[in-house]
């Protein structure tokens, strides 16, 4: 949701860092009240910026200049298992990081400076902006857009339909294993 917001144009989007159940374990303040709305509209402008097609990551694999970060687990990415599409492995040139690795046992997102450190070196000599996110569906690859920008490496993108759609099409390239 937070992704989706911004991509339709809302600029003020928060994450309740660790969820409802952390906000009731901290004891902050709730109520039972429902608010009285007004009705309103709401005027959708796309941010075309924020995500890729499949077009541009097939024309990616010939130049190179984006860096693809699967979110998947390590056994899907490397073609180990696929639980829910036709094809196991990853887009060709693609490497893993694990959405969950972005965060601390109890779900809170980790400190901005350690993201920073391993997203860096992860990303290499790129700018954030050269960065696509995937994982099977697009919903997890979010999570790696979320922890970029929480350590300050903003304007990746967002690969939306990542493997689900990639896998579809028995044209495009699949590798398997670490690489």
């Amino acid at each position: 949701l937070w992704w989706m917001a911004r991509w339709i144009g809302f600029d003020r989007v928060a994450v309740l860092d660790g969820g409802w159940a952390k906000w009731n374990a901290e004891n902050r303040a709730v109520d039972s009240m429902v608010p009285t709305t007004k009705p309103g509209a709401v005027t959708a402008r796309v941010n075309s910026a924020l995500l890729v097609q499949v077009k541009e990551v097939l024309e990616n694999l010939e130049g190179g200049s984006q860096l693809v970060i699967d979110a998947r687990a390590g056994e899907r990415y490397r073609g180990e298992v696929e639980p829910l599409d036709r094809v196991a492995g990853h887009i060709p040139g693609a490497v893993n990081r694990v959405f969950k690795l972005n965060l601390n046992d109890d779900l809170t997102l980790r400190a901005p400076e350690e993201l920073r450190a391993e997203l860096t070196a992860l990303i290499g000599h790129r700018s954030p902006a050269e960065v696509v996110h995937q994982c099977g569906s697009g919903i997890t690859a979010c999570v790696n857009l979320l922890a970029m920008e929480h350590a300050g490496l903003t304007g990746s993108k967002l690969y939306a339909g990542s493997w689900s759609e990639w896998s579809s099409d028995s044209t495009r390239p699949v590798a398997t294993g670490d690489g």
